[in-house]
């Protein structure tokens, strides 16, 4: 039975990165993934080409909203097909380039899946070569040892109790990025990231687009403030949405896909109903509406299926993520998990901050996950960002703050690009002035977080910022601009009235 010094269960932006430092710490590393190169469902089926089609989107509602500013251009024909290959173009050269770095590092690549056997001994079942004659690969089986394991399987979809399966017509957000077909009408059960990404990239398509969200409003765990002025930005974007309903039945009948839509009894909550806050008085009536297509997503849950980890004894919680310390050992000494199957905020760069850790602890350096922000971004259009600490998070642990926003509308370089529909906004602590958490909504604000998380992390404060010469015009300016804001001396914007 071989022994391997560290195996990689997994080779999405976590695994690889995991394996990338181990080897090159000189570990003799192992890394194992059902695909032909690594990458993960981040770059095969998730994260990179759903941006390379919301690239797609930005380009059509830029160039249409060009007829405003004097250029017109005549309504873009979408050539489905040509889009897929473009998309798959963009995965191929990504995930082949990974391929590359494998080799160059001699890693042992393994294409297949890993049970336990035990805390020290994995059965690997993988892909092997054609054998003569046939046209199918064959597939091996075969037992190692291992010193330490990093477990990187990341996350699946959840499929709600009354689907059986996915489809062409009931899809998640993996078939949808397949392209098979651009439904004219589409429901999208479920307003979170993905949700809304993914109704995006479809409205651009030509589809006619429609929400269900049981909760009262879209990101509900996002900043509201940010969410709000996204909403007011996309009044067009759905053709209808049901907010604070649920779904309980869905039926797919002579080729359409007949969806049982239930309001969620009034509790006392409010909710957001076309931009109103009112109460839900319907008290659970259901209605069936009829699309060409749905998409769920409704959440994540964590990719343990076929680990058998109670054979290894690893501990697991209530929702069956895998339990780990800051370092990212579980309650068994020599396995590792990162990622999405550890819990948390499911990211793929907190996926690849974590790998790097994992690897380094292996190697016996002292490291530890300390990050004190991790950028989230929304990739709709408008963007969508934050970082740190949000308002409600700074109540709840009695934190005195100040917030700050910038709006955009005052930013030269924003209004020449025809965005002026934008904020950026700055949690300041009280005393301190460190700046504490940010919030951006408006073009590119994925971009532009990482200024405001880089001053975190180094706690910063609200005058490093001001001082600090950006260039302009640029929209960046609007942090500086934020940070100034604080001090009550803004340039693109009269001062604020002091207090009395």
């Amino acid at each position: 039975m071989e022994n391997h010094q560290v195996v990689i269960i997994g080779a999405g932006p976590g695994g690889y990165r995991a394996a990338f430092m181990a080897a090159d710490l000189g570990l003799q590393v192992t890394l194992i993934d059902p695909q032909a190169n690594p990458g993960g469902v981040c770059l095969y089926r998730g994260c990179i080409p759903t941006k390379a089609l919301l690239h797609l989107a930005k380009v059509k509602e830029e160039a249409l909203k060009a007829g405003t500013w004097g250029m017109e251009f005549k309504e873009p024909k979408i050539d489905r097909e040509k889009v897929k290959q473009w998309k798959e173009s963009v995965v191929s050269k990504l995930t082949g380039g990974l391929g590359q770095l494998t080799k160059a590092r001699k890693i042992n690549y393994v294409q297949g899946w890993a049970s336990f056997i035990d805390s020290g001994t994995l059965e690997i079942k993988g892909i092997g070569q054609k054998a003569e004659g046939k046209n199918q690969e064959e597939e091996i089986s075969n037992k190692i040892e291992f010193e330490q394991v990093i477990v990187a399987t990341g996350a699946v979809p959840i499929k709600l109790p009354f689907i059986k399966e996915f489809t062409d017509r009931i899809m998640n957000a993996e078939i949808a990025l397949e392209l098979k077909s651009i439904p004219k009408r589409l429901l999208i059960l479920g307003g979170g990231y993905i949700g809304m990404e993914s109704a995006t990239i479809y409205k651009a398509l030509g589809s006619e687009v429609s929400l269900v969200e049981a909760l009262p409003n879209i990101m509900y765990t996002m900043d509201q403030e940010l969410v709000g002025i996204y909403m007011k930005a996309n009044k067009e974007l759905f053709a209808e949405t049901w907010f604070g309903t649920r779904v309980t039945a869905m039926e797919e009948e002579d080729g359409k896909v007949v969806v049982t839509l239930e309001e969620v009894k009034d509790d006392g909550v409010e909710k957001v109903k076309n931009g109103k806050i009112v109460k839900n008085g319907k008290n659970g009536k259901s209605v069936k509406k009829e699309f060409d297509a749905v998409l769920v997503s409704v959440g994540m849950r964590p990719n343990t299926a076929g680990l058998e980890l109670e054979k290894a004894g690893v501990e697991v919680d209530q929702r069956g993520f895998i339990k780990t310390d800051e370092q990212g050992r579980t309650n068994v000494k020599n396995i590792f998990a990162i990622g999405d199957v550890s819990g948390g905020m499911l990211l793929a760069h907190k996926a690849s901050y974590q790998g790097r850790i994992a690897a380094e602890v292996i190697a016996g350096q002292k490291s530890v996950f300390d990050a004190r922000a991790i950028p989230a971004v929304v990739y709709t259009s408008p963007e969508i960002a934050v970082a740190g600490l949000s308002e409600l998070e700074c109540q709840e642990k009695n934190i005195p703050y100040r917030t700050v926003k910038f709006p955009w509308s005052a930013n030269g370089r924003a209004i020449a690009m025809g965005e002026p529909v934008g904020l950026t906004k700055l949690i300041i602590e009280e005393g301190t002035e460190r700046i504490l958490g940010a919030g951006i909504v408006g073009s590119n604000a994925g971009d532009l977080i990482s200024e405001a998380v880089l001053g975190i992390e180094m706690a910063a404060r609200a005058s490093d910022l001001a001082l600090t010469i950006h260039p302009h015009p640029t929209v960046s300016e609007t942090l500086m601009g934020a940070a100034e804001l604080y001090y009550g001396h803004p340039v693109d914007m009269a001062p604020p009235r002091k207090k009395s």
